[in-house]
C-alpha cells in the first residue's frame, strides 16, 4: 500500500524532472528544426537552444529561469485514493519543490502584489481533476507554464457559420500577432467548442500530448497539419528572428458546442515545452510515460 509520504516525494522528483529535462519528442524536433533550417540566425539561436537543453540535463538545473505556474492535471480511481489528500500532497510537493529544486516563486497576491514564496497560494498550483473508477493507478501530468508564453493566451468567440476555417483565421492571427513574444520555436494549444473556459483547458490540455501524436479524428488531425504548415509559412521563426520553424506542432482537442457559439481557446508554449506524464500504482512503484529513460 503506498502512502501519502511516499506520493509527495514523488511529486516532488517529478515536478524536479519536469523543469529540468525536456521529453524526447521535443528534443527530438528541435534537433530536426536546427538540422533542416538554412536561416542562419535562426540555425544559431537553435544551436543555443539545444546548448541549454544539454546543460540543463547535465548540471541538473532548471532549463528557464521562469519556471512557471504549475499546472497539475491529476486522474484518480476515487476507491483507490483520497483525492482531497492527494490535493494537499500536491500542495505541498509544490512548496517543497520550490526549496529544493529549486523553483523561482511565481505567485503574487493579486490585490498586494506579495509573493507567497512557495508557488502557492489562492487557487495556485492549479490542478484539474478526473475520476476513472476502472484504472488502478495515479496519472499525473505536470504543465510549469512559463508567464511569456502565457501572456499571449487568445480566446475567440467565432462565428457558428465559418466552421473550420473560422478556426484556421483565428489561430493564425493569433500566432502572427503574438510575433516573438512566446519565445518560439512554439508548441500550440487549440480548444475548440465547449464554453468560453472549457475551450481554454482543452486548449492547455493538448500541449501534454506529445507533438508526434495527432489528433485520433481524422478531420482534426487533418487540421492540425493544416494549421502547422500555415504558421511556419509566416517565417516569424526561433525568437521571432526569422526561420523555417516557427512552430513544432499544432495540438487541438474538441468538444461540442452550444449552436450559437463556437468558441476557440489559443494557448501557447514556448521552445522549452516543458511536462511530464507519469502513473503512480498502489504498489508504490512509478511509470514515466514521458520520460523513458528517466526515474525519480
Amino acid at each position: 500500500m503506498i502512502n501519502l509520504t511516499k506520493i509527495e516525494d514523488v511529486l516532488v522528483g517529478l515536478i524536479g524532472l519536469s523543469v529540468v529535462a525536456l521529453p524526447d519528442d521535443v528534443k527530438f524536433a528541435l534537433k530536426e528544426a536546427y538540422r533542416s533550417e538554412t536561416n542562419e540566425l535562426a540555425r544559431h539561436h537553435l544551436k543555443a537552444i539545444l546548448e541549454n537543453i544539454r546543460l540543463a540535463e547535465s548540471l541538473r538545473r532548471p532549463i528557464c529561469q521562469d519556471t512557471g505556474t504549475l499546472t497539475f492535471f491529476m486522474r484518480a480511481n476515487p476507491t483507490l485514493f483520497n483525492v482531497k489528500n492527494l490535493i494537499g500532497c500536491i500542495k505541498r510537493a509544490t512548496a517543497r519543490a520550490t526549496r529544493e529544486i529549486p523553483l523561482r516563486p511565481n505567485a503574487v497576491d493579486v490585490l498586494t502584489g506579495v509573493n507567497s514564496g512557495d508557488n502557492t497560494g489562492r487557487h495556485i498550483p492549479i490542478i484539474h481533476t478526473e475520476l476513472d473508477y476502472d484504472i488502478d493507478f495515479l496519472e499525473i501530468s505536470i504543465l510549469p507554464k512559463g508567464g511569456g508564453s502565457e501572456n499571449v493566451s487568445r480566446l475567440f468567440m467565432i462565428n457558428p457559420a465559418e466552421g473550420l476555417e473560422g478556426v484556421k483565421r483565428v489561430v493564425i492571427r493569433a500566432v502572427a500577432e503574438a510575433g516573438g513574444k512566446p519565445c518560439p520555436p512554439t508548441i500550440i494549444g487549440v480548444g475548440i467548442g465547449g464554453s468560453a473556459d472549457l475551450c481554454m483547458k482543452l486548449a492547455k490540455k493538448a500541449l501534454l500530448r506529445p507533438i508526434n501524436v495527432r489528433n485520433p479524428v481524422n478531420e482534426i488531425s487533418k487540421l492540425e497539419m493544416e494549421l502547422l504548415e500555415e504558421i511556419n509559412k509566416l517565417e516569424i521563426g526561433p525568437m521571432g528572428l526569422g526561420g523555417k520553424t516557427t512552430s513544432l506542432a499544432v495540438n487541438i482537442e474538441v468538444a461540442h458546442r452550444h449552436p450559437a457559439s463556437f468558441p476557440v481557446g489559443i494557448i501557447f508554449q514556448c521552445w522549452a515545452a516543458r511536462r511530464v506524464t507519469a502513473r503512480i500504482y498502489w504498489d508504490g512503484s512509478v511509470d514515466i510515460l514521458s520520460h523513458r529513460s528517466q526515474k525519480v
